[in-house]
């Protein structure tokens, strides 16, 4: 049968299973927002207040569900102001997929109105993108999108169709997509890590976002207990392996626990899953992994060798990988390091700062919030707090910015979660973040998104303002947010939102307790302005380019 592209694009989204879809319309897609409107039975948008909204929504969608996210966008700004958001998507793995119209055929590369190389702007941000100049062009590219995004390494994919295209006509023929399917492992891939595993005296799993994106939460917890691992996990990772496993040694990098540093020093090996060590876990990348055996497995050959120097790599999916190892490797209880483990364990909670206000708060919320809640971090000392504080038993219920650090990510990623999820999400942000894209509460407030905002509100740019006081003897250049006549809660209310505020002498308890209560039973948003005290800081902290002998427990040392 012969559709208009428009058309022909809906019907193909249908195809992929996609049932929601977060945006913003304009001229270069009212062809494509008249389409969706036929279908809105089948589909539901969901309209943001930006553009980079509905990017970091159907990036919150993708988190939770494992699924392609979808946003879409006009040309010129629409387009340019998803671009921050699908950089987000790429430096952290998540797989979604970016509409965009553009200008007519024949008014390309005149500096028509609202017209810009989109494909240009996105090249480096996107796994792959499409610009459809033919209609004919137009399902396969849809197709090829999905699927892309969806394999090896995930990732965003942008599609720009040109508006000549969403109405020319075309024959149309459905098709059932397979699913890409990852290549299985043989033991013969595994066997150098089956025999470093097995010599071993003190092992340590580094569990990555890969062990996430790969759904190998499972059999990472698995290969622990069998060889009497410990766990540490990077910013990607939390709720790879439950928080409270005696196992887990937590967040591990330049805030992660003091356990899981001393751990790694004292271990004779690193079994590296679907992590690149980043500057922010490995710092000193020529001396992480001095004197140990590394073992690391990655789906994405680009990360192999590329920061740390591995003995043994593995290029393949982890779970796949973990599918054939784990029943190799010998089990072991390797009695003397679970105790030395266990002793690092006890030193890393005597030196934990749980009297900070900011910690006291995330472990209320997480014994008050419905345990099927996602936790949404935005970034900033806020965000090593959420890590640090409230522990998650699964994966996929935590989402941030690791890797592009997006100040703002946090409002629409909580409205995607709660829509992919179908469950209340507990946003975690701070007031500079809050600055960004507060926006949104609008969105949540129109939609009924049930979600609770813990607006942790210390007057600064607290993470900025702690490298100044670490490095620039306590020059606070344009780290104190001067907004004295901003009242958050008046704000939520102006939004459509509850407003709550949680003062320093106000009891944490009573008030979060409320708080949650209302956004359950009324199906709303609600944002708790949350005071803390402005020299609160994020310890542990190992300062960049050093040794993780160098971890910091306080700001005197």
């Amino acid at each position: 049968m012969k559709l208009k592209g428009a058309d022909i694009l809906i019907q193909c989204l249908l195809e992929q299973g996609v049932d929601t879809i977060f945006g913003y319309p304009g001229g270069a897609v009212l062809d494509i927002y008249d389409a969706l409107y036929k279908n809105s039975d089948k589909i539901h948008h969901i309209l943001t207040a930006h553009e980079q909204g509905a990017a970091h929504a159907a990036d919150g969608y993708a988190r939770v569900t494992g699924k392609t996210g979808v946003c879409f966008a006009t040309s010129g700004p629409g387009a340019t102001n998803l671009v921050t958001g699908i950089a987000t998507a790429y430096m952290d793995s998540v797989p979604l997929v970016a509409v965009t119209g553009n200008v007519g055929i024949n008014f390309l590369g005149r500096d028509s109105f609202q017209e810009v190389d989109t494909t240009g702007i996105t090249i480096p941000i996107t796994k792959h993108n499409f610009i459809i100049k033919d209609v004919k062009d137009l399902a396969p590219a849809i197709r090829r999108a999905f699927h892309i995004a969806n394999s090896g390494r995930k990732g965003p994919v942008l599609i720009d169709i040109l508006k000549n295209v969403q109405t020319d006509m075309c024959e149309y023929t459905p098709y059932t997509p397979v699913l890409p399917a990852p290549n299985p492992v043989t033991e013969a891939q595994v066997a150098k890590a089956v025999a470093a595993i097995n010599e071993s005296s003190r092992p340590i799993i580094m569990a990555g976002g890969g062990c996430v994106s790969s759904g190998a939460s499972a059999l990472v917890l698995e290969l622990a207990r069998k060889i009497s691992a410990p766990v540490s996990y990077t910013l990607m990772a939390k709720g790879v392996v439950p928080d409270e496993d005696p196992l887990c040694l937590g967040l591990i990098g330049m805030h992660g626990t003091v356990a899981s540093a001393h751990t790694l020093m004292d271990a004779d090996l690193i079994i590296a899953l679907g992590s690149r060590f980043s500057d922010r876990v490995a710092l000193n990348r020529d001396k992480f992994a001095e004197g140990k055996t590394v073992i690391h497995v990655d789906i994405d050959n680009a990360e192999l060798d590329k920061n740390v120097t591995s003995d043994i790599h593995v290029m393949a999916d982890i779970n796949e990988t973990l599918k054939t190892l784990v029943p190799l490797v010998e089990k072991n209880a390797r009695k003397d390091w679970m105790k030395k483990v266990e002793g690092y364990r006890k030193t890393s909670g005597t030196l934990m700062d749980y009297s900070i206000r900011a910690a006291k708060i995330l472990q209320a919320a997480k014994r008050i919030a419905p345990k099927d809640a996602s936790l949404i971090a935005d970034v900033g000392q806020h965000q090593m707090w959420a890590a640090q504080f409230y522990p998650l038993e699964e994966p996929r219920k935590f989402c941030t910015s690791g890797g592009l650090g997006t100040m703002g990510y946090s409002m629409g990623a909580g409205i995607g979660a709660a829509f992919g999820s179908g469950k209340m999400s507990v946003v975690v942000i701070g007031d500079g973040c809050f600055g960004m894209n507060m926006n949104e509460l609008m969105t949540a407030a129109t939609q009924g998104v049930p979600m609770v905002v813990l607006l942790i509100n210390n007057g600064v740019l607290g993470m900025v303002r702690q490298w100044q006081k670490i490095f620039y003897e306590n020059r606070f250049s344009q780290t104190t947010i001067t907004r004295e006549k901003a009242d958050y809660v008046t704000i939520a209310e102006g939004m459509g939102a509850k407003g709550m505020r949680l003062g320093l002498g106000d009891d944490i308890e009573t008030v979060l307790r409320a708080a949650f209560k209302y956004a359950k039973e009324n199906s709303m948003p609600v944002l708790v302005d949350c005071e803390i005290s402005p020299d609160d800081n994020v310890l542990p902290m190992i300062k960049p380019g050093m040794t993780y002998d160098t971890q910091m427990t306080s700001m005197d040392n």
